[in-house]
Parts: structure tokens; sequence; C-alpha cells
């Protein structure tokens, strides 16, 4: 896995579009003046595959600067010199879309290679590399999951590295671009590295957003990964504002940036003109299913904007004054992660899609990731003096020692340590479903009830934090008196990419990140494996018999050469649930 072995087939694909472009480049048949060029600067990409259709997109301007339209034609052929023509129609990419176009090619067959590009008279785009979802028969799905690109912090190395992986399918996480001004969050390095933000004031208007996508579209690795195979993604907080909901975000002040709505609404049609998303009746819906054959179902969901009510904060649950009324919001019964539509949409597929493995592709950390109350209130990040590091440090060690202690020998005060009653397990990051755990508990509940009850095993698939995480999934037994699942069932695995660029929770403590590794894999009991460290993405895996998963690292992203290793490798057998 190294940027500079590049297979001959992927070779051929760079010559491929290379040369396509330099030979239409005399004459301007279609194009409807003799004063400009169609620039397809951003070059193609293809998402959200089916059995018999593919979402193609690029973006074309006039090169002369003009907001004029350029009539497109679209071709998707079986080989690379496009002597198979299968599919074709015609697009238009226009002012109302941000000079995007995008199509739904139909009528093509399942599990099978495509090439694609866009013509305008006798220019060519670059050549796209395309494949749609197997119908039956499949063996083997190999995907590259992936989220937090973030431009200023670094190189996409990621996006290099999976595009020569061997994946047949990008996974993107969300936070596929960030909204901050160039001086904002992990932009130090930005202007040394040439990653300066565009614009570089915040994102907050339909121009503003439009301007991000393209940077991050320009991004030589991001037209690299978008050529070679297609990409299903959903959006998380940063397309739109730092831990958005429904209703707001915390990286939003109406004061002096208006109108939420308004903002989410330019956001959200920025990403769908940039991305290669199916977009519906409304733009807001974008939870969907893919099912590759009878071996995986994949539940695309939406954790962000759609249902989620406001976060909780772990300083207003640790807070004598504030403490009761957040704690009645925390373990609210009618608390909302997803909504209830799309909950039920996710209920049905898992009670009847066919994957054998059923995997929910998703924003944020679903295990429970819980720290007791008597860490966190020593952990506070507003105080980092020696005096709170040392209270951390001792309140950590207190609680490790007690945990090692067998119960028969704990002191009093050990064993008020490991009451949950005098010392509650709590979420370390309230965004993520530890913020929801009612809700959480009802979506395990239906995958028992459903996939698990069929035979099918439970995967999720989670970005956000940056880190990598190897987690157990279970039950906390909330439902349990209404017939629920009972504390501490196994319900399935949590797989969890590392950022593409932004960085880990290396960044944010002051203490090795070796240390943090063993004080978060000895304290959270569902943890298995972690890497707060490093950057990469995740390679998984997908036969009858078992999961691969494949944690990937990339060297320094601030320095432009890098290399790949491979940071875990964990094999999970399928078992039918008992």
């Amino acid at each position: 896995m190294s940027a500079t072995s590049i297979p001959r087939r992927d070779f051929l694909i760079r010559v491929a579009s290379i040369s396509a472009t330099i030979a239409a480049g005399g004459a301007l048949p279609g194009c409807g003046s003799d004063d400009w060029v169609p620039l397809f600067d951003y070059g193609v990409a293809s998402g959200d595959p089916l059995g018999s259709a593919v979402i193609l997109w690029t973006h074309a301007r006039p090169s002369d600067g003009s907001d004029q339209p350029v009539p497109l034609t679209w071709e998707v052929s079986r080989s690379q010199d496009f002597s198979e023509i299968v599919a074709t129609g015609s697009v238009t990419a226009n002012l109302d879309t941000g000079h995007t176009a995008k199509v739904d090619a139909t009528g093509l067959v399942a599990g099978t290679d495509y090439w694609f590009r866009f013509r305008s008279g006798a220019f060519r785009s670059p050549i796209g590399r395309t494949r749609t979802l197997p119908a039956t028969g499949v063996s083997e799905v190999r995907l590259a999951v992936m989220s937090c690109s973030n431009y200023p912090a670094g190189h996409f190395h990621a996006y290099a590295d999976a595009a020569t992986s061997g994946a047949q399918y990008v996974v993107h996480l969300g936070d596929y671009i960030y909204e901050y001004g160039a001086e904002g969050y992990a932009s130090g390095q930005s202007v040394a590295m040439g990653r300066r933000s565009d614009p570089a004031n915040e994102c907050i208007t339909l121009a503003d957003y439009r301007r991000r996508h393209a940077q991050y579209k320009s991004d030589p690795d991001s037209k690299d990964l978008h050529s070679r195979m297609p990409m299903i993604a959903v959006w998380d907080d940063h397309e739109t504002a730092n831990d958005a909901w429904r209703d707001g975000a915390e990286n939003h002040d109406t004061a002096t940036e208006g109108s939420w709505m308004a903002r989410r609404t330019a956001a959200l049609q920025a990403y769908h003109e940039w991305m290669p998303i199916r977009t519906g009746a409304s733009r807001e819906k974008i939870y969907r299913g893919f099912d590759f054959g009878d071996l995986v179902s994949l539940h695309m969901l939406d954790t962000r904007l759609i249902g989620r009510d406001q976060q909780v904060s772990v300083a207003a649950l640790v807070n004598p004054s504030t403490q009761a009324a957040a704690s009645q919001a925390l373990a609210s019964p009618t608390r909302q992660m997803l909504g209830s539509e799309q909950l039920a949409w996710v209920q049905n597929r898992l009670a009847t899609s066919p994957g054998r493995w059923q995997v929910l592709g998703q924003q944020v950390l679903m295990a429970r990731m819980e720290f007791p109350a008597s860490v966190l209130q020593a952990l506070n990040p507003e105080n980092t003096s020696a005096a709170a590091q040392a209270a951390g440090e001792a309140a950590i060690n207190d609680f490790l020692t007690a945990k090692a202690t067998p119960a028969n020998l704990r002191t009093p005060q050990q064993a008020a340590l490991m009451d949950p009653s005098v010392n509650p397990r709590l979420g370390y990051n309230l965004d993520a479903w530890d913020g929801y755990p009612v809700a959480r508990e009802i979506l395990l509940n239906s995958a028992a009830q459903g996939a698990l009850s069929r035979g099918c095993q439970l995967v999720n698939l989670a970005g956000d934090t940056h880190n990598a995480w190897y987690s157990d999934l279970t039950a906390a037994g909330y439902l349990q008196p209404q017939g629920g699942l009972p504390a501490n069932t196994r319900v399935g695995v949590e797989l969890a990419t590392p950022g593409v660029s932004s960085p880990g929770l290396e960044s944010a403590l002051s203490i090795p990140a070796a240390d943090v590794k063993q004080i978060f894999e000895a304290i959270v009991d569902d943890l298995q494996w972690s890497d707060t460290a490093q950057r990469g993405y995740l390679l998984v895996s997908f036969t009858a018999q078992s999961l691969k998963a494949d944690w990937i690292f990339v060297s320094d992203v601030t320095k432009p050469g890098f290399t790949a290793t491979l940071g875990k490798t964990e094999v999970i057998p399928f078992a039918t649930p008992t």
C-alpha cells in the first residue's frame, strides 16, 4: 500500500484521461462559441451504485469565466476505449447548480465494472471507472471506509492509498468538508502546506459552501479516488456547522450569522450539487439502503440533521446546579437521534433486507464509551494546569485500582467508585450515541428482533472522532422491563475509522498517545482496541465466513509524500447469533 506503486490498469486510467483531453484540443463543435472551451477542473465522480444504475457527476464551466450553460453528453462503456457504449444521454452544467452536472445512469448490469465520461462537443472530461452492486452469487465485498477529510489540516494521503487498495466501493461517513474560516480549526500549518481554506471566511452562504466543495474536489488525491470507484456518502456536522442538530449547531450564532435554517438549506444544496449522491424530492432525506446481493446490506443513516435533539453536555451533568435537569433530558424515552420516520425505515430494513451481514453506515460512535463521573469531573478540558492534570491522573489511577481489586477486598472508597449509583458512568462524548442512550437501546433491540433473529450479524461503521476504535456493541438493559435485551447483551461490533486528515485525541490532550490508549482501553468495558494518534482509513472485506477489518495508517499528513502501514487486522468469524 504505497503511493509510489501504481498497478498497470490504474496507470492506464490516468493515461487514457490525459490523452482523451489532449486529443480533443482543437475544434469546438457544439460549444456555441469560439471564445471558450469547457473546463473539467474537478474531474469526475460516481456514487450511490445500485444493481442497474449509478450516479455520474462532473463540473463543467466555460473557460472565459462566463455563467453560460455547458451542454454535455454522458457516456457509459463496458470498455476503456469507449468502443462498447451501453448508455448515453444529455445533461447541462449551468449556473443553477453551480455548473455541476449529475445524472442517474440506468439500465446497467449488476456486479459490472464500467467506464464513463462527459463530452461537450469535441472536448472530453477525464475518464472514470465505476461499478454496479452485485445481485446474486457475490463471494466478497470490499469497502474503503473513511471520514473527516479536512483540507487545511493536511494532505489526503488516505484517499491516495485507498484508491489502490483493492476496495470496490468507498463509504464516506461524513465531514467530507469543514466549514471553518481560514484561521479556524486545524489550520495552523495550512499556509505552509499551500492548503489555506477557500473562501477565507467561514461558510455561511450557498456561494461559500460551493467554493469550499470546489476546493476539496480540486485536491488531486480526491479526484483520483473519485475517478476509480463509486462513493456512498452521508454528511456529518461539518458539511453544515460543528455539532449540528435538528434546529441549530454549536458553531452557529443567529445574532451574527443569521438564520440556521437558511444556512442549513444552503449547505445541503451545495452538498447535493457537489457529491455523487442520489437526490430525491427532499435534500434533507439521505438515509438509504444498498444491498450487495445477499452478502451485505448497508443501511446509511443520518444521525445529524433530520431527527437529532440538541446535545446534553457533560458539564451540565456533573454540575450540581444543572445535574437533575440534564440527567432527566439525557434519559428521556422520547429523546431522538434518528427521528421516528428514519427509525421506522431502518427497523424495516433490519427485519427484511437480505444481507448476511447487516451493516449500519453512520457518523458517530454507537458503542458505550462510558467513563465514571469521578474521572470526567477531574478531566476538565478548560483547565490544563499542572494541578488539574495531577488531579485527573489521580482520579484515573484510583478508579483503575478499584476496578482491579476483587470486590471482597475493596475499601469503602473503592466500592463507592465501582458503584454506578454513586459514581455513574457517562459517555465521554455526548454528541455521539452515548448522549442518546434510550434511542440507541431501541435501535439495538430492533437489530436483535430483526437482523439477529434471522441469523444475520450486525456491524456498525462509524467516523467523526478522527480516531480508530474497535468495540463490542452491547445493550444497557433500559428496555428489559418491557421485554428488551438484558444489560450487557452483545448485539454486534463497531468498527470506527480514523480521520483522513483531521487531528485526533493526541492534539487535544497533553498526555502521551500511548497513555491515552491505555486509559481508554482500561476504563471503557466494551472497547477492545484503539489508536488515537494516527490518520488513515478502514478497509473492510466481507465474505460468507468472516469479516476482515484492516486499519490502514498513513504517515505525516502535513508532508506531501507518505507511506502507508497496516496498523491492525481484526478477523471476525460469522457466527449465527443465539
